[in-house]
């Protein structure tokens, strides 16, 4: 009876010590000063990229202007072929665009960390790429974390898309508006769906932290100003009710006005296991200048926290992405680049558009659908629109992508075989 009652007392110290035992000790990222630091206490040094388009499709990828959020696609597409065909779609659309082989891919290039930006939407049940329901997010984010896990990635949650709108602009599939930071409604879900994601995660050390919000606060706003005193505030919120259930995970904070900027944050001591995000694009310059970065390292040493560079790429020169590249390491920010795939070549993996997607869909895509009669006088056959729509989904599959070469050199990484 003594011995017995002696395993069990055993039994229960040891679950107690493992209870108490840090995250460092259980296989997850940590802060550490400017640094992150894995199990070990070793530095980790982010470098991967995001898995773009995928959960929040862009509608540049697809080739069009004027429909360039996720409900102006869809409904494009709705016009286009119709609301059963477009379900069909977006499901084949999730089932290929990335797959375990694309994850597997990541790994062999030698990067460490992707980044995956979602929709809050996936996690209910509004209306939303073939409405499969509050379970589709999970299922997909399932998915790349399982993969992450087995091919020995760490992987960043990105809610890119905040209920109400966190930027005001089609990147967050908004209606024109940061209305995130007016609604204390729509605070109170964008805060319940990040504490329903982090109990599901707590314990997954392939998880690396949280993205509380991509690219806040358009700088077109008329209100930036009165918004970005509300942006710390907000990301707070989150940040608090993650930690009511999972204190293991990074949480990263996102800088106004495209994450660049900081000037709106005064807490740095919030939370001892958080950091910060910034994203840097030089559209059609090929020219590099390390001033931005340098500004984000000036600002990660005032805050006594790490920085790293959520998204950065789309030059036409791959001698920037190059310079980039070596100044973030120079000055100790991390960076996952923006994207991974996509047609054209600023993507790690590239494919091509279908022959006549240019005249076909994009011509309806930009065309006058502004009224009943333009949609039935301007739309294409359907049979071509639907085989041209499939062909796609069948581009984007690993197989039938190509390894951009020089892209994949000049940030240092390997070029995998097939």
């Amino acid at each position: 009876m003594i011995k017995k009652a002696y395993r069990w007392l055993g039994f229960v110290c040891m679950l107690l010590a493992f209870s108490l035992c840090g995250a460092e000790d259980r296989g997850f990222i940590r802060v550490k000063g400017h640094d992150l630091v894995d199990e070990q206490g070793t530095k980790f040094f982010i470098r991967g990229t995001n898995l773009g388009h995928w959960l929040n499709p862009e509608g540049y990828m697809f080739k069009f202007g004027k429909c360039n959020s996720p409900h102006f696609i869809d409904e494009m597409f709705k016009q286009l072929v119709g609301p059963e065909e477009t379900a069909k779609f977006w499901k084949a659309f999730k089932d290929n665009y990335i797959t375990e082989a694309d994850v597997a891919f990541v790994a062999r290039t030698g990067a460490n960390t992707i980044r995956l930006p979602f929709h809050y939407k996936l996690f209910t049940d509004e209306d939303y790429l073939d409405l499969s329901g509050p379970g589709d997010g999970f299922k997909r984010l399932d998915d790349v974390v399982g993969w992450c896990r087995k091919y020995g990635l760490r992987v960043i949650l990105d809610m890119h898309d905040c209920p109400g709108g966190n930027t005001g602009d089609n990147i967050d599939d908004s209606y024109g508006h940061a209305w995130l930071f007016e609604e204390e409604t729509y605070q109170r879900q964008y805060c319940e769906i990040w504490r329903r994601i982090a109990a599901h995660y707590a314990d997954e050390p392939a998880v690396l932290g949280y993205d509380l919000m991509n690219e806040p606060i358009s700088s077109r706003l008329a209100n930036m100003s009165d918004l970005n005193r509300e942006l710390e505030r907000v990301q707070f919120m989150a940040l608090d009710a993650i930690r009511e259930v999972d204190r293991n995970h990074v949480i990263i904070l996102a800088g106004g006005q495209w994450n660049g900027n900081f000037g709106v944050f005064s807490d740095f001591a919030k939370d001892p296991n958080m950091m910060y995000e910034c994203h840097h694009y030089a559209f059609g310059n090929p020219n590099y200048d390390d001033g931005r970065v340098r500004e984000f390292a000036a600002f990660r040493d005032k805050a006594g926290k790490p920085m790293y560079m959520g998204e950065t790429g789309h030059n036409p020169s791959y001698d920037w992405y190059r310079q980039i590249r070596v100044s973030m390491e120079t000055n100790n920010i991390g960076w996952t680049f923006w994207p991974y795939k996509l047609p054209g070549k600023s993507g790690w993996n590239t494919f091509p558009y279908p022959d006549g997607w240019r005249e076909t869909i994009r011509a309806f895509a930009e065309t006058n659908r502004s009224s009943y009669a333009a949609i039935q006088t301007n739309r294409p056959d359907r049979v071509t629109a639907l085989r041209l729509m499939r062909e796609y989904v069948e581009n984007c599959k690993y197989e039938n992508c190509t390894a951009e070469k020089p892209y994949l050199e000049a940030l240092g990484l390997k070029v995998p075989q097939k």
